[in-house]
C-alpha cells in the first residue's frame, strides 16, 4: 500500500486550513522562533531574521546530496530559503543566510512556492524537503495548503536549525512526516557566541523532543526511501565547542537511543570564523573520531557517519567495531 503523507487527511478534515490561519497570526507579534522578536511581520517589517511576510526563496533543485535515504535515485526536493533566525559565524551558505538586502528580491506569494513544490513533484522528487524553514514557517504552513489542495501528494522535510518554536511545530503535527533539525551546541553560552541563539541547547530540546512526540524513533522506508522518522544532524565542531556528549546524552536519554543521528565531518572556517581562533581551522580525524566513541557509549547505534572531507555517508557498525559501507536498502 502506497505511504499517504499525514496532511492529506488534514486537508480533507478542513484542519489544514485552520493550522494555516492560525500560523500567520503568530506573525502579528511574531514567535515564529525563539528570537521571539515580536514584530509585526504581517505589515511587511522585518523581524530579526530581516524577513518580512512573504517568503524568500534562495533556490530549489532535486537534490543528491542528503542522506542516501532521504536522496533516494531521484533526490530529494528541496527549497532553500533566504536568511535565517541565527548568525552562526562559521555559515557555510552565509551568502543566502546573512546576504539579507540582496535576498529580499527573491521574495515569492504562496501561491509561487506551493507552484515549486508541485514543479519538485513533477520532476520525480521523492519529497519535498523545507531547508532553514523555521523563519519562515508560517508562510510554508500556508503554502503546503495551497500545495496540497492542487494535488500535492509528497512527504514533507522539516530541515531546520533546531532552534525552532515548540507552539509553531505544534501546527505542523500530522504535516511534517519527516524532521530533519541539526542539533548544533550542547552548552548555551557557545551557541550564544557563535550563533547568537539564547538558550539555544534549552531550546533545541524542547523543539526536538516536540519532533520525537509527533513520529518517534521508527524510520518508516518505502522503495528504500524514507517517508516518515526523524533524523538527527550533529555537526563535529573543532575544539570540541558543538559539546557533542551533551548533545548525546540528551538524545539518548531524553528521546531514545534508537534515534538515527547524521554526524557530519565537513566543518571548514569560513564566513567570519577568522575572528575567533578556535573556529578558525578544520576539524581533526581524532576530533571525529572522538565524537563517534561518544555515540558508541550512548548506546547511540542508528545512524550515519561521513569519510573526512567527503560528503559520502556510511553506516558505522558499533556491534563489531568495523565500518561497514551504507548501502540503500
Amino acid at each position: 500500500m502506497a505511504f499517504i503523507p499525514s496532511y492529506i487527511k488534514l486537508l480533507e478534515t478542513g484542519e489544514l486550513k485552520k493550522r494555516a490561519e492560525s500560523a500567520l497570526k503568530i506573525l502579528q507579534h511574531c514567535l515564529s522562533c525563539p528570537q521571539e522578536c515580536g514584530i509585526d511581520r504581517t505589515s511587511r517589517e522585518n523581524g530579526l531574521c530581516h524577513s518580512g511576510y512573504f517568503p524568500i526563496l534562495s533556490s530549489f533543485t532535486p537534490h543528491h546530496g542528503e542522506e542516501p535515504v532521504l536522496s533516494g535515485s531521484r533526490g530529494a526536493g528541496n527549497i532553500f530559503f533566504g536568511n535565517c533566525n541565527l548568525k552562526c559565524l562559521f555559515c557555510q551558505n552565509y551568502e543566502i543566510s546573512q546576504n539579507w538586502n540582496a535576498e529580499r528580491k527573491n521574495e515569492v506569494s504562496f501561491e509561487e512556492l506551493a507552484d515549486i513544490m508541485l514543479l519538485l513533484q513533477s520532476r520525480g522528487c521523492h519529497n519535498v524537503g523545507f531547508v532553514s524553514p523555521t523563519h519562515f514557517s508560517a508562510q510554508i504552513l500556508k503554502s503546503v495548503l495551497i500545495a496540497a489542495e492542487n494535488g500535492l501528494h509528497l512527504p514533507l522535510i522539516y530541515n531546520s536549525n533546531g532552534y525552532d518554536s515548540v507552539e509553531m511545530l505544534k501546527l505542523y503535527d500530522g504535516v511534517v512526516d519527516i524532521y530533519l533539525p541539526d542539533f548544533k551546541y550542547g552548552d548555551n553560552e557557545t551557541a550564544k557566541k557563535y550563533s547568537n541563539a539564547r538558550d539555544y541547547f534549552d531550546h533545541a530540546c524542547r523543539a526536538i523532543k516536540e519532533m520525537f512526540r509527533q513520529v518517534g524513533d521508527e524510520l518508516i522506508y518505502e522503495d528504500g526511501v524514507v517517508v516518515r522518522g526523524l533524523i538527527i544532524r550533529h555537526l563535529v565542531l573543532p575544539n570540541g565547542l558543538a559539546d557533542s556528549e551533551k548533545v548525546f546524552k540528551f538524545i539518548s536519554e531524553e528521546l531514545s537511543p534508537n534515534v538515527h543521528i547524521s554526524l557530519m565531518s565537513q566543518y571548514y572556517p569560513t564566513n567570519k570564523s577568522h575572528l575567533d581562533i578556535l573556529i578558525d581551522r578544520p576539524i581533526r580525524q581524532s576530533e571525529y573520531e572522538k565524537s563517534l566513541v561518544l555515540m558508541e557509549l550512548y548506546g547511540l547505534h542508528n545512524g550515519w557517519a561521513q569519510e573526512m572531507g567527503s560528503q559520502e555517508f556510511y553506516r558505522p557498525d558499533f556491534n563489531s567495531g568495523r565500518d561497514n559501507p551504507f548501502r540503500n536498502k
